[in-house]
């Protein structure tokens, strides 16, 4: 058997300490990966990022999972990263990936190469006079606050005309500031999953009634989405318009503009959820595509 080290982190291993709300997510994503892996002759091992390296002798590949932290530690994220990538282990996505994805400016890339993106305003940190400022230029009546380097909607914030925040508020981080767009709550955010450049499968994600946060930890809902010739075309530009080969996984997350077009929130290929429950063959395609990186790095 091949070792193949999924990496995680404290807060979603199963184990006897308290457990993230999303941890459910690992566990879904484990179960649909590890039948597959055992048929290609694979052995899944979950694994603290933390770890000594000593714990990854032996591993061949390293899939970087549910390491839902690192946002907090991205420079000694990193860091294990080009370590194992050093001792000869194929790590996916590799280091220079991570690099570019880990700071949201990524966008800023995207819409340089003719992508659809949300227009942001970008902040070294923020305000509320920066906040008053982005909903005049938006000339919107509600923007939302996200870290650049962040995941999962953590820390992220959403202040209207009538509700703007306090005066001595500050963000705290490099941050992005985008209009709030109606779509989301009225239709949901869309995700297109694709393994080793392919398409696996569609994903619709809607909030919990009051909310706009699609992820499970506020309440979010996902569905099995089919996409349109239309609108996969505009993922599939995604995937075309990276600056580096086919990720062996990507997610692209895409929110409905005004005008009809699909636009980027997010490409995730850190250590992205793939909604295993939407995609039955998730664990299959995966299996595949990590055989044939190994077979390439050989």
């Amino acid at each position: 058997m091949i070792r193949i080290a999924f990496l995680a982190c404290a807060d979603t291993l199963p184990g006897p300490g308290p457990r993230r709300g999303d941890a459910f997510e690992h566990d879904l994503e484990i179960a649909a990966l590890r039948p597959a892996f055992e048929t290609a002759g694979l052995d899944l091992l979950e694994i603290d990022w933390r770890e000594p390296l000593e714990a990854f002798d032996g591993a061949a590949l390293v899939l970087l999972g549910t390491a839902w932290d690192y946002q907090d530690y991205p420079q000694d994220f990193l860091a294990k990263l080009d370590v194992l990538a050093a001792r000869g282990i194929t790590v996916c996505n590799p280091p220079e990936i991570v690099r570019w994805n880990a700071d949201k400016g990524y966008l800023l890339d995207l819409s340089e190469r003719d992508v659809p993106v949300i227009p942001t305003i970008w902040h070294d940190d923020a305000g509320r006079a920066d906040i008053a400022d982005a909903l005049d230029r938006f000339e919107t009546d509600r923007v939302v606050v996200k870290r650049r380097v962040g995941a999962g909607a953590l820390g992220q914030h959403s202040f209207s005309r009538e509700a703007l925040p306090d005066t001595d508020w500050r963000m705290g981080h490099a941050c992005l500031i985008q209009p709030f767009l109606a779509s989301v709550v009225e239709e949901g955010e869309f995700t297109f999953v694709f393994i080793d450049g392919e398409f696996s499968h569609g994903v619709l994600k809607q909030a919990a009634a009051g909310d706009y946060r699609i992820q499970s930890l506020y309440g979010g809902k996902e569905s099995v989405f089919a996409p349109s010739t239309t609108d996969l075309a505009s993922a599939r530009a995604v995937i075309s318009a990276l600056p580096f080969k086919d990720p062996l996984y990507a997610r692209i997350d895409m929110a409905r503009l005004p005008s009809g077009e699909l636009a980027v929130m997010e490409a995730e290929m850190i250590e992205p959820y793939l909604y295993p429950e939407q995609g039955p063959d998730l664990g299959e395609r995966l299996a595949k595509a990590v055989l044939s990186r190994l077979e390439r790095s050989a």
